[in-house]
Protein backbone atom coordinates (compact mmCIF):
# COMPACT_ATOMS: atom_id res chain seq x y z
CA UNK A 1 0.00 0.00 0.00
CA UNK A 2 1.52 3.40 -1.30
CA UNK A 3 1.79 6.09 1.56
CA UNK A 4 3.26 9.03 2.56
CA UNK A 5 4.17 10.82 5.68
CA UNK A 6 4.04 14.39 6.30
CA UNK A 7 3.33 17.02 9.67
CA UNK A 8 2.93 20.39 10.06
CA UNK A 9 6.04 22.25 11.38
CA UNK A 10 5.84 21.37 15.03
CA UNK A 11 4.86 17.98 14.30
CA UNK A 12 1.26 17.89 16.32
CA UNK A 13 -0.51 17.65 12.91
CA UNK A 14 0.63 14.04 10.57
CA UNK A 15 -0.91 13.45 7.50
CA UNK A 16 -0.65 9.98 5.93
CA UNK A 17 -1.58 9.71 2.22
CA UNK A 18 -2.50 6.96 0.24
CA UNK A 19 -2.06 8.46 -3.28
CA UNK A 20 0.64 9.37 -5.18
CA UNK A 21 0.41 12.94 -6.39
CA UNK A 22 0.91 13.35 -10.56
CA UNK A 23 0.42 17.22 -10.29
CA UNK A 24 0.43 19.60 -7.22
CA UNK A 25 -2.13 22.78 -8.02
CA UNK A 26 -1.24 26.27 -6.86
CA UNK A 27 -3.89 28.80 -6.35
CA UNK A 28 -4.44 32.74 -6.19
CA UNK A 29 -6.95 33.10 -4.14
CA UNK A 30 -7.29 35.59 -1.41
CA UNK A 31 -6.15 32.37 1.19
CA UNK A 32 -4.04 30.22 -1.08
CA UNK A 33 -1.55 32.92 -2.25
CA UNK A 34 -1.34 34.03 1.85
CA UNK A 35 -0.84 30.39 2.57
CA UNK A 36 1.28 29.17 -0.43
CA UNK A 37 -0.46 25.85 -0.33
CA UNK A 38 -0.06 23.40 -2.99
CA UNK A 39 -3.03 21.44 -3.33
CA UNK A 40 -3.17 17.39 -4.14
CA UNK A 41 -6.76 16.74 -4.81
CA UNK A 42 -8.04 13.35 -3.90
CA UNK A 43 -11.09 11.44 -1.60
CA UNK A 44 -11.19 11.91 1.47
CA UNK A 45 -10.85 8.28 2.37
CA UNK A 46 -7.46 8.25 0.97
CA UNK A 47 -5.95 10.68 4.06
CA UNK A 48 -5.67 10.01 7.39
CA UNK A 49 -5.07 13.41 9.56
CA UNK A 50 -4.14 12.62 13.19
CA UNK A 51 -3.56 15.34 16.09
CA UNK A 52 -6.28 18.25 16.37
CA UNK A 53 -6.77 20.79 13.96
CA UNK A 54 -8.49 24.16 13.84
CA UNK A 55 -11.05 25.28 10.75
CA UNK A 56 -10.74 28.57 9.19
CA UNK A 57 -14.38 28.95 7.27
CA UNK A 58 -14.26 32.05 4.64
CA UNK A 59 -15.74 33.23 1.53
CA UNK A 60 -18.60 31.15 0.03
CA UNK A 61 -18.48 29.30 3.47
CA UNK A 62 -18.20 25.95 1.26
CA UNK A 63 -14.75 24.71 2.20
CA UNK A 64 -12.88 24.32 6.05
CA UNK A 65 -9.35 25.12 5.95
CA UNK A 66 -7.17 23.26 8.49
CA UNK A 67 -4.36 24.39 10.20
CA UNK A 68 -1.86 23.53 13.26
CA UNK A 69 -3.14 25.63 16.07
CA UNK A 70 0.51 25.65 17.90
CA UNK A 71 2.81 26.56 14.49
CA UNK A 72 0.03 27.46 12.13
CA UNK A 73 0.79 25.42 9.14
CA UNK A 74 -2.28 25.23 6.61
CA UNK A 75 -2.38 21.10 6.05
CA UNK A 76 -5.21 20.74 4.39
CA UNK A 77 -9.12 21.33 3.24
CA UNK A 78 -12.68 19.70 3.81
CA UNK A 79 -15.36 20.39 2.15
CA UNK A 80 -18.09 21.62 4.80
CA UNK A 81 -20.49 18.88 2.63
CA UNK A 82 -19.58 15.71 3.68
CA UNK A 83 -20.99 14.22 0.24
CA UNK A 84 -18.30 16.06 -1.32
CA UNK A 85 -15.82 13.52 -2.96
CA UNK A 86 -12.86 15.07 -2.48
CA UNK A 87 -10.40 17.33 -0.21
CA UNK A 88 -6.96 19.12 -0.43
CA UNK A 89 -3.85 18.10 1.20
CA UNK A 90 -1.25 20.61 1.35
CA UNK A 91 1.62 18.63 0.11
CA UNK A 92 4.48 21.26 1.64
CA UNK A 93 3.49 19.09 4.76
CA UNK A 94 5.43 16.25 2.85
CA UNK A 95 8.87 15.75 1.95
CA UNK A 96 9.98 18.10 -1.23
CA UNK A 97 10.78 14.87 -2.97
CA UNK A 98 7.44 13.86 -3.52
CA UNK A 99 6.35 17.26 -5.13
CA UNK A 100 9.32 18.93 -6.35
CA UNK A 101 9.64 17.58 -9.83
CA UNK A 102 5.34 17.57 -10.23
CA UNK A 103 3.76 19.70 -12.85
CA UNK A 104 2.29 22.70 -11.50
CA UNK A 105 -1.52 24.10 -12.22
CA UNK A 106 -2.44 27.83 -11.83
CA UNK A 107 -6.19 28.14 -10.29
CA UNK A 108 -7.22 31.06 -10.39
CA UNK A 109 -9.29 31.40 -7.51
CA UNK A 110 -8.96 35.42 -7.41
CA UNK A 111 -11.41 35.54 -10.50
CA UNK A 112 -14.56 33.75 -8.72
Amino acid sequence: MIEHHGSCHCGQIRLILRSDPTEVSECNCSLCRRTAGLWHYCPPDQVTVEGVAVAYRQGDRTLDTWHCATCASVTHWTAVDPSYPRMGVNLRMFDPDLWQALPRKFLDGASY
